[in-house]
């Protein structure tokens, strides 16, 4: 399932030098540079981890930590600081942060740490995802059907992972939308039709079984039954 990102920084040019290197390590990402609008985004978007800088216009990253908290939001949140006091680090997680890191730092060590968070944030499932004679396995990247390969895109290895844990749910366009692609994506395209039909050509190729069902004014929905 793709990971949703929330980056709220007010350096431009970092913030977008982060969004851009967590896009390319597989992340949907968000971002903005106000502490008000991170507050919103937080508050109504199903983030998986958020990236959050102290020193923010209009409302700062201690506040706003501290008000999806008293909301009971668990999101896990990564603080970013320019001081590295302990009364400063002490500071950050008792506003609720689950981890820090000061500036400057490097991408690896924020993309391990965005790991962890998300990974500590998650129940414990297990690994290979089974629909019928369909097996994923999400930490090989690996999908057969009938022990026969099947090579993904990975916008559809994404959607497949996502519906597969949903497994017997309908899942709506929005539902999938939220989850695979980030804020800027355009509601009004029908690119989830697009990969939902190349994805049944590639499941359901040469088999009388049809896996992914669609479910008329609701969505659709990966089934056995």
């Amino acid at each position: 399932m793709k990971v949703r990102l929330l980056v709220v920084e007010d350096e431009e040019n970092l913030r977008d030098s982060i969004k851009r290197g967590l896009k390319e390590a597989g992340y949907a990402v968000d971002g903005t540079g106000d502490g008000e609008e991170g507050l919103h985004l937080a508050e109504n978007e199903p983030y998986d981890c958020i990236v959050l800088d102290i020193m923010l216009p209009n409302l700062n990253g201690l506040d706003l930590c501290r008000r999806i908290r008293e909301k009971n939001i668990r999101t896990p949140v990564l603080m970013l600081t320019a001081k590295n006091s302990i009364e400063d680090i002490t500071t950050g997680l008792d506003s609720g942060a689950d981890d820090y890191l000061t500036k400057p730092f490097s991408f690896a060590e924020l993309k391990s740490r965005i790991a962890a968070l998300i990974r500590r944030g998650q129940p414990e499932t297990s690994m290979i995802l089974k629909v019928a004679d369909l097996v994923m396995d999400p930490v090989k990247h690996t999908v057969y059907r009938r022990n026969n390969k099947i090579d993904l895109t990975p916008k559809e290895f994404s959607i497949l992972e996502y519906m597969l844990r949903h497994k017997n749910e309908a899942v709506t366009r929005t539902m999938i939308i939220e989850h695979i692609w980030d804020i800027n994506y355009d509601s009004m395209s029908n690119v989830v039709d697009v990969f939902i039909a190349t994805l049944r050509k590639k499941i359901d190729k040469n088999s009388k079984s049809k896996l992914i069902l669609t479910i008329h004014g609701v969505g659709f929905k990966i089934s056995d039954k």
